[in-house]
């Protein structure tokens, strides 16, 4: 019986794992300090990395060395394990020693007694282990984190102008709307662009279009399909400018809610050679300039959407269902803002206002309902049709959005666009108070606004009379600065 080797083989390297990477995520374990289970499990998580990265076993590798390739050699399998695998045969048994032998020899060109009884084991199993583990913990990171890192970077970057607070301007023009004073000129045309899914929602922007005809202003609704990507809608804004222009020879004022916004502000962006001389102004509504977490988490790799298959389920409901196309929600991703505002930033010689708010989250928008559509019956016996009203609970939707965006990122938002994210820089931003959420803007409620309360018609003109104020400002600035 042959003796066994009195000391075990040394491995020829380790494979080691830089014991910082752990240190480096002590700041992600406090994202969520109001919820300590996450907070603890990410602690534990990037603390852990590191030592499962240098421990991580490799059982039943056997392997010959490569050309130029290092080994690792394990430590050898125990009595136990050698004995399980032997047959009860003698044949058999003298036919795999002999093997094990001539193997041995051929291995180490020696003798069976200079042969080394651990396992070798390439060492870019244990790098490609330690990298396997550290990918998982990166993952997880990135996941944990979501977009905390990316909510409000424009505002963070300081090359950027300044914004200019215009609320208390803002609240004295809406309060003196609400006595019947209106300022709006005639001169020049009112373009309102909705938002995404507009095209399913028949009501979006109509009270305000009814509103302003009454005022004798010329008023129209962009039909542009909503579903579609920001740079081919931008296109049909361009077209329906250049139209309006050709034919009434009035510069026109945009008003752009949500995605709508983002759209107008890309065609001028993209064309303001050709649309200069024709715009006078533009309005983003709650729109998510710098892009949105909601879009972001559901879209990017690596996010809550990739675990209950959320883009999965996206794609089929806009491209199957709404007939559109997903790059309309990808747009709106901070990674595709990013790249646009970087190659295609706004003219800053475009008069912009800013209008952002916060959702309520109280109780009472539980049993709200926002007048979406209308089914009109078969004319009756007396002449009349009835209408009967289609309504949908987006009060409260937005209300756990916006609270999920609270509990995970600590952000205020609308529901979907946080309040950071739709300050575009250099402009005259308006933040009010006044808790309504993202649907607000478009669709009215079914209970009638309080009385002390402005309507969304006369939220929309007291924006583009502040508007007219912020340009004629600037063109006042620019004359004198030309004297």
């Amino acid at each position: 019986m042959r003796g066994s080797p009195s000391t075990q083989g040394e491995p020829s390297t380790s494979a080691t794992v830089d014991d910082s990477y752990s240190a480096d995520r002590v700041d992600d374990s406090q994202l969520f300090l109001s919820l300590p289970a996450l907070n603890q499990a990410a602690s534990y998580l990037a603390q852990t990395a590191s030592f499962l990265t240098q421990c991580l076993p490799v059982p039943g590798y056997v392997g010959l060395s490569e050309e130029g390739q290092e080994l690792v050699t394990l430590p050898p399998a125990s009595a136990a394990g050698r004995l399980s695998v032997q047959t009860s045969s003698a044949e058999s048994a003298g036919t795999n020693s002999s093997h094990s032998q001539a193997q041995a020899e051929s291995v180490s060109g020696g003798s069976p007694s200079q042969v080394n009884t651990g396992q070798m084991v390439p060492s870019h199993v244990f790098q490609n282990g330690a990298s396997l583990f550290q990918g998982l913990v990166e993952r997880a990171r990135k996941t944990v984190r979501g977009s905390a890192d990316d909510i409000g970077w424009l505002q963070q970057d300081q090359s950027l102008p300044t914004t200019e607070d215009g609320t208390a301007r803002f609240l004295e023009i809406l309060d003196s709307v609400r006595k019947n004073e209106h300022k709006l000129p005639d001169s020049v045309v009112y373009l309102l662009v909705p938002g995404l899914f507009s095209n399913h929602g028949p009501l979006y922007f109509v009270k305000t279009k009814a509103y302003f005809s009454k005022m004798g202003l010329v008023c129209h609704i962009a039909k542009i399909h909503s579903e579609s990507s920001v740079s081919k809608n931008a296109r049909e804004i361009k077209e329906y400018i250049e139209e309006i222009y050709w034919g009434s020879r009035k510069r026109v004022l945009l008003l752009g809610h949500s995605k709508g916004g983002v759209d107008s502000a890309a065609a001028l962006s993209l064309y303001w050679p050709q649309l200069k001389d024709k715009v006078a102004g533009l309005v983003l509504a709650q729109s998510p300039y710098a892009g949105s977490p909601v879009a972001s988490d559901i879209l990017r790799e690596g996010q809550l959407g990739d675990y209950v298959r959320l883009r999965k389920i996206m794609e089929i409901l806009v491209s199957k269902v709404l007939k559109g196309d997903l790059q309309a929600l990808e747009d709106l991703t901070y990674e595709r803002r990013k790249e646009f505002l970087q190659q295609h930033p706004l003219p800053p010689e475009v008069p912009v206002v800013s209008f952002h708010t916060e959702a309520s989250i109280t109780p009472s928008v539980l049993t709200a309902l926002s007048h979406v559509a209308h089914l009109e019956l078969p004319i009756a016996a007396d002449g009349n049709s009835t209408r009967i009203p289609v309504v949908m609970p987006l009060s409260a939707a937005m209300a756990a959005c916006s609270q999920l965006l609270v509990v995970r990122y600590g952000e205020k938002s609308d529901g979907l666009v946080t309040r950071k994210d739709a300050e575009v820089p250099g402009s005259v931003v308006v933040r009010p108070e006044r808790k309504l959420d993202h649907a607000w803007m478009v669709y009215s409620s079914l209970k009638e606004e309080p009385g002390d309360q402005a309507d969304t018609s006369q939220a929309c003109e007291a924006l583009l009379t502040l508007l007219v104020e912020v340009a004629q400002k600037r063109r006042h600035d620019l004359a004198m600065k030309d004297e």
